[in-house]
């Protein structure tokens, strides 16, 4: 049965996930300085499949902890990126990195229980219902994209998702040329009174068409049967600015500086057509890229900014801040044995200085993570 969050319980559970003074802090991180060498033309994509909105790896959790650690040419081309413009073109650069410790990349946390199903016992999700959540921050971050993933706004014009939503690994899938993004807004219900209901039949959403797409190399390069899990994200640019708050963009802490553990993001799962859902749960594994947790999910969600709440304490307030993108349902063999696990791509300190820089277009103003 579909749960629906109603104000009350809403209101309750965000401040339980907030706390109450200040507590858990957003880390001090040094962040590496990414930016772009030199660019060149690609052949015209094909964008013969259809979006992939769930994932398949042979690659689980010890799997990741066992590769090798990328040389530092590796990285370069793993961080460097292909631009889909809605004309049709496509571009490739490459991109130099400086300020970047690789011994970091060595340095993984414990192992954890690990997650069994999509759907954990009890389904946790809730619907969001009521403009006035909907509607408002941090819900209203939340958007759909025209292939039937989720995705966070980030900036004025540019949304986070995954990369598998726009790419398959091997190329650009139907639909990503000509991408959408949907943002949930208000209309008048029956009573005449403006709100969003909630209800599938009354969602409705205001399309903007995106102007480019960013891919990096690392997923590009791999597919979504190897290492190349590690690269799940893209960034979108939209054509228009839109006129709602976005949410920061963050380095991923360890799990066991987030508070509770917890993570949360809210997705439009399509077991649940036409509406917002949210979810939260406790992180139970992670590698120096990946995130792994119980959070209940569909597909759907893929795409959608998993986000934490800290005290910042150079600015002396709360701050929500992304800090990675969900990946989605994955299916490992360990051992003989099947095992399936909810997965989302955690933003380490260079994928944050790529995404920034993305976003502001040079490396200065992505110096604080």
């Amino acid at each position: 049965m579909a749960c629906s969050l109603g104000p009350a319980l809403l209101s309750l559970l965000l401040l339980l996930s907030a706390g109450a003074a200040p507590g858990p802090q957003w880390p001090v991180q040094r962040v590496p300085v990414i930016w772009a060498q030199h660019t060149e033309d690609r052949a015209p994509p094909h964008f013969l499949r259809a979006p992939q909105l769930e994932l398949s790896t042979s690659c689980g959790p010890a799997c990741h902890r066992r590769a090798a650690p990328p040389s530092d040419s590796a990285l370069r081309l793993r961080l460097s990126y292909e631009t889909l413009y809605s004309s049709g073109r496509l571009t490739q650069t490459a991109v130099g990195i400086y300020g970047f410790d690789a011994n970091s990349l060595t340095q993984t946390p414990a192992s954890r229980s690990r997650p069994k199903r999509q759907i954990f016992g009890h389904d946790g999700r809730f619907s969001i219902v009521g403009q006035d959540f909907l509607l408002n921050y941090p819900f209203s971050t939340a958007v759909k994209l025209s292939t039937g993933c989720s995705g966070t706004l980030v900036g004025e014009r540019h949304v986070l998702t995954a990369a598998h939503c726009v790419h398959d690994g091997k190329n650009y899938v139907k639909g990503a040329q000509r991408l959408r993004v949907g943002f949930l807004k208000q209309q008048k219900d029956p009573s005449g009174r403006n709100g969003t209901s909630g209800r599938p039949d009354r969602m409705k959403f205001q399309w903007i068409r995106v102007k480019r797409t960013h891919v990096p190399k690392g997923w590009i390069k791999g597919t979504a049967n190897d290492i190349g899990m590690d690269y799940d994200y893209a960034l979108l640019e939209l054509k228009k600015a839109h006129r709602r708050r976005h949410m920061k963009l963050g380095i991923s802490p360890s799990a066991a500086l987030l508070p509770g553990k917890r993570v949360q993001f809210s997705g439009f799962d399509t077991d649940r057509p036409g509406q917002l859902v949210y979810r939260f749960c406790r992180a139970s594994d992670e590698t120096y890229d990946l995130l792994y947790q119980r959070c209940d999910a569909q597909p759907g969600a893929s795409g959608s900014g998993v986000y934490a709440r800290m005290w910042s304490r150079t600015r002396q307030r709360w701050e929500r801040k992304v800090i990675g993108i969900f990946s989605g349902h994955q299916r490992v063999d360990v051992s003989g044995s099947p095992q399936e696990f909810n997965v989302a791509v955690r933003i380490t300190p260079l994928k944050y200085a790529q995404i920034c820089y993305w976003i502001k277009g040079n490396y200065v103003d992505c110096r604080e993570g």
